[in-house]
């Protein structure tokens, strides 16, 4: 399965740059559509903090400026749309070629505004393509998630790439992908198999007894050649961390692993593995369940 149509969630902040900049540049690579989505907060949702009357004077002066505001972030955010589509040189086209096939092979761009309640918007129009990107800023390494990437992990039932705050200089040449034998890291062997396919090198990481061999066999339908490593069990250190030394070793760019399905979401791979890494990791992360 192709990748034909991916979406980036442009918040406007300090991680949306890189965000756009990698969703721009995995279009130029698919050929695909790539939309940039800012969703700014509906006027009538905001709360005037510390105001006791909403009709008084002091709240409607507290949400126009908070509607000043998200305007603002809005253009920042498109601005960073525009600039990065410009780099990578794409199209900009609003509606699908239907009288021109030919330009389906071809990587083209749209930006698009919603009003509404953030990430119930991005989960919503996110659950039609076929790649989620999100960024993370700095500002949060260490927090558990943002509420955009639980939302959309949670929710979409599409693939979530996870970025870091600058565009890395190479994403996909060397993949890690965490295997456990699981439904949710089958999902997310799936939804790699476009990056798995392109990539020079492939590494199956595997904590205890799986059949992460006959698995590295059976890619080889796909033309893909994976190499499989252990991840021995070590004292006082966690999956995660043992899951991000061993992709680190390995030179990786890419880190694939599976988000268990069942709620609360931050019970996942390797019990709580994935929301360590997630929280953690300045390496991308394509996430799926």
């Amino acid at each position: 399965m192709s990748i034909r149509t991916i979406i980036a969630a442009v918040s406007g902040g300090s991680a949306s740059a890189g965000t756009v900049d990698l969703a721009c540049d995995l279009a130029s690579r698919f050929k695909a559509h790539v939309e940039g989505l800012r969703v700014q907060i509906d006027p009538r949702l905001m709360i005037a903090v510390g105001v006791d009357d909403i009709g008084s004077p002091q709240a409607g002066l507290a949400i126009e400026a908070a509607v000043q505001a998200e305007a603002e972030a809005t253009q920042r955010a498109k601005n960073m749309f525009e600039t990065a589509v410009k780099r990578h040189q794409l199209p900009i086209r609003e509606t699908p070629p239907a009288k021109d096939p030919a330009l389906l092979q071809t990587a083209s761009a749209a930006w698009r505004v919603e009003v509404g309640r953030g990430t119930d918007n991005l989960v919503s129009r996110a659950r039609m393509f076929d790649l989620v990107v999100l960024g993370r800023s700095g500002r949060v390494i260490d927090e558990p998630h943002s509420d955009a990437i639980e939302a959309a992990l949670l929710a979409t039932g599409r693939p979530i790439l996870i970025t870091p705050e600058k565009k890395p200089e190479t994403i996909g040449k060397s993949i890690a992908l965490a295997w456990n034998d699981s439904a949710q890291s089958a999902a997310a062997l799936g939804a790699a198999l476009p990056f798995l396919a392109a990539a020079n090198e492939v590494h199956l990481l595997t904590l205890g007894d799986t059949k992460a061999e006959a698995l590295a066999a059976h890619l080889g339908w796909y033309g893909i050649a994976a190499k499989v490593h252990s991840v021995y069990k070590i004292e006082r250190a966690g999956a995660g961390d043992l899951l991000l030394a061993a992709a680190r070793e390995q030179g990786a760019d890419l880190l694939v692993m599976g988000g268990y399905g069942h709620s609360p979401w931050r019970e996942m791979l390797f019990g709580g593995a994935t929301r360590h890494i997630v929280s953690v990791s300045r390496l991308p992360l394509l996430l799926a369940h």
